[in-house]
């Protein structure tokens, strides 16, 4: 007997959502990743959960469809990590027609399924607020619904969702072969150590290392590459303007670039869309795109802004299933599932492509293809949040407010975001706390030992970056000096 129903590869959003279905659905379940959770594509994305209004300029009315159906199941699921947010459209007829672009948000709402987002709505950007940091040349706008997503910990909580079902969580674990018979046996190097696991069914969703996986891993070489991949880069700047609503600027090139809300005092600033070569833990933001993004918002606003003014750019890898697009962002966002079935073997189901707001319906899809391997199962997350999520979808502030009368000595801003972090779950961060020195250390900003704790404990934190830049972003707020004096206190509560 095979030690997991299921293993699967590749610890970013789709792998975890996998993870966590197959975990609920009563499988025997293992995921692997290189890495940390979510440090790749996962955690470099645009941070939305959305249709993708402009891939209807390409007729991709299948995947919108599709995206906008799950914005609403998504923004219940987990209304900790997931927010409404008003996206503001300036309208330039030299780059698009402003007739065709109200039709295409009137087919965006109509098709959005939409009970909770407020609808579409045209703004005169002379008397509007969203008029006041955009030159005044632009007159006219519109305005529609999409939702904000704290990517990394979108893909954590679904790991955690799934190891509390059963699922075993391995971090920092490279799959080094898998021989292919009855069952699959993976040889794994887990932090030094060389383990031997057997599973009936093999699950590629190493993103953008999917092929190399195949290729050194696997020893599978297809006919012809079977991913694209693209590179996306973003900006970080201090915050552009006052209010809380994003804009979604049109490019001369026919792109568009998203100005959003970010960390309260930041705005962040993407995408950019090229052809990417080479190893994807290699990449980085070019000159050239952070220029191409500065240009593109000094287009638009008043206060222009240059790379002297970036205070963290990243970017991230796409594995594109390759549909012969000319180019990159014409490249469809939609996923395959490849399901590779060999008389007396175990198999094989290879991910391609996929993005961020359909992963719950790719798992989902994922699980269906194997349903003759393992018994019939009920589809089960949409009706299910994510942990902490377990409040209405309106209740952050009302969430907020209770994690203040319990624990008085937090600031406003401090409760705030433990609530967006952890949802309910903050009851488990800051337990019985009576005051703040009752946290134990702090490292700067309001990060403290009660919390880094918490996430070495129960979310596979091992290193200063996992907590700064994925488990949060208080990597913008601490210097180098305090996020050393944060690993070293890491390094010794591993070592404990």
């Amino acid at each position: 007997m095979a030690d997991f129903d299921l293993a699967v590869i590749g610890g970013g959003i789709n792998g975890a959502g996998i993870a966590r279905d197959a975990a609920g659905r009563g499988l025997r379940v293992a995921l692997f990743e290189q890495n940390d959770l979510g440090s790749g594509t996962s955690s470099a994305s645009s941070k939305l959960i959305h249709g993708g209004l402009r891939y209807l300029e390409h007729g991709a009315l299948r995947l919108v469809r599709a995206a906008l159906a799950e914005r609403e199941i998504l923004l219940r699921a987990a209304p900790h990590l997931i927010r409404p947010l008003r996206f503001v459209l300036p309208l330039d007829p030299a780059r698009r027609s402003p007739l065709r672009i109200r039709l295409g948000l009137v087919l965006y709402d109509w098709i959005g399924r939409r009970r909770i987002l407020p609808p579409t709505r045209a703004l005169d950007l002379v008397t509007d607020a969203a008029g006041q940091p955009l030159r005044s040349a632009f007159l006219h706008a519109f305005e529609y619904s999409d939702c904000f997503a704290d990517d990394a910990r979108l893909v954590v909580l679904n790991a955690v969702d799934a190891a509390a079902r059963g699922a075993a969580i391995y971090t920092r674990a490279r799959l080094q072969r898998a021989e292919r018979g009855d069952v699959w046996r993976l040889v794994v190097n887990a932090r030094g150590r060389r383990d031997e696991v057997t599973a009936r069914v093999l699950v590629n969703a190493a993103g953008a290392w999917v092929e190399s996986v195949a290729a050194a891993v696997l020893r599978q070489q297809p006919a012809r590459p079977q991913v694209r991949l693209d590179k996306g880069s973003h900006i970080v700047v201090r915050r552009l303007y006052d209010h809380d609503r994003a804009y979604i600027l049109q490019a001369a090139d026919r792109r568009v670039v998203f100005t959003i809300p970010f960390e309260r005092d930041f705005t962040l600033i993407g995408t950019t869309d090229r052809s990417f070569a080479g190893d994807p833990a290699t990449v980085a933001p070019a000159a050239e795109e952070i220029d191409y993004l500065c240009g593109v918002v000094n287009g638009y606003f008043r206060a222009a802004i240059a790379a002297a003014d970036v205070v963290w750019a990243f970017a991230g890898v796409r594995a594109l299933h390759d549909d012969g697009a000319r180019k990159p962002q014409d490249s469809g966002r939609d996923y395959t599932l490849s399901l590779d079935e060999r008389f007396g073997e175990a198999p094989l189901l290879t991910v391609y492509g996929g993005k961020l707001t359909t992963y719950r319906r790719l798992a989902e899809d994922a699980l269906d293809r194997l349903t003759h391997f393992f018994a019939r199962s009920r589809r089960w997350t949409a009706q299910n949040p994510l942990p902490g999520g377990d409040f209405p979808y309106d209740g952050i502030a009302a969430l907020t407010r209770r994690t203040l009368q319990r624990w008085p000595f937090l600031t406003d801003d401090h409760a705030r975001r433990l609530t967006r972090a952890y949802g309910t779950r903050v009851d488990n961060v800051l337990r019985d706390a009576a005051r703040l020195d009752d946290l134990g250390q702090r490292f700067g900003a309001d990060l403290t030992a009660a919390e880094v704790r918490y996430l070495m404990r129960h979310e596979w934190a091992v290193s200063a970056d996992d907590v700064l830049w994925r488990r949060s972003k208080l990597g913008l707020r601490l210097s180098a000096a305090q996020a050393a004096v944060l690993a070293a206190f890491m390094a010794k509560e591993s070592a404990s």
